[in-house]
């Protein structure tokens, strides 16, 4: 049956010397993996920029329940984006959030709000010049509200612990060990008060910031069955140290 969606591309994997496997999140559907003939003709390789990470595309496409690889149709560009592709630093960034998003969104079905949400937040990301450095931050935490595992912290009173496995503020050592201590966990109501605007005034050093990091990449690989290491962690380390 012929499905017409938007969708944000988030990985592609060679298949053969003439196609590639393509995961996209589909505004429809969610998560999709298409097989798309590539042409041989690098200079006329139209697909090639089409189908970079985190493009938003406006998708023909057959759907097959049956099938694992959908085919499509037609495909353009919904947003032409003015700086992600050429902005080295912004570059690294999408670089990592296409990667984290692969993972995360595997198996994720169709969610209109989430749909939204990636699509508002990359082109705010594209449109902005100036107080970008804890964007990945923010984007990653607020992205949790629509994965179902946001952090409850509406109980908190210093001196609490944050329980990573039950995503919420307890007052009693949690016998598994997945928790932030005392100090952490004070840091993570300000955190989560930080939004696209107002991002800029919350300043980080270089050690806040990847420890930041290193809790949010453990939260999910908690929450997400086989999240594994990301290779681009250590690009955007480099990036921002």
């Amino acid at each position: 049956m012929l499905e017409r969606s938007l969708g944000v591309v988030l990985h592609q994997l060679r298949y053969n010397d003439e196609s590639v496997i393509v995961n996209i999140y589909t505004q429809q559907h969610g998560t999709v993996s298409f097989l798309v003939k590539m042409p041989k003709l690098k200079r006329s390789n139209v697909k090639t920029q089409l189908l970079r990470p985190l493009n938003i595309l406006e998708l023909d496409f057959d759907i097959r329940p049956n099938q694992n690889l959908q085919r499509i149709r037609d495909m353009r560009l919904h947003i032409s984006y003015g700086s992600l592709p050429y902005d080295p630093i912004k570059g690294t960034v999408s670089l990592f959030l296409s990667e984290f998003l692969y993972y995360a969104l595997k198996h994720e079905l169709e969610n209109n709000a989430l749909f939204l949400y990636l699509c508002n937040s990359l082109q705010w990301f594209d449109r902005s010049e100036k107080g970008l450095a804890n964007f990945h931050l923010v984007f990653l935490m607020r992205l949790t509200r629509f994965l179902g595992f946001w952090p409850n912290v509406q109980d908190y009173v210093p001196g609490m612990l944050f329980d990573l496995r039950e995503s919420t503020m307890v007052s009693v050592l949690p016998a598994h060990g997945q928790y932030l201590d005392a100090e952490e966990s004070a840091f993570l109501p300000k955190l989560l008060r930080m939004d696209y605007a107002t991002m800029h005034l919350f300043r980080f050093n270089r050690q806040q910031k990847s420890r930041v990091l290193d809790i949010l990449v453990d939260y999910y690989r908690m929450h997400i069955p086989e999240f594994p290491e990301l290779k681009s962690l250590d690009v955007l380390r480099t990036v921002f140290s």
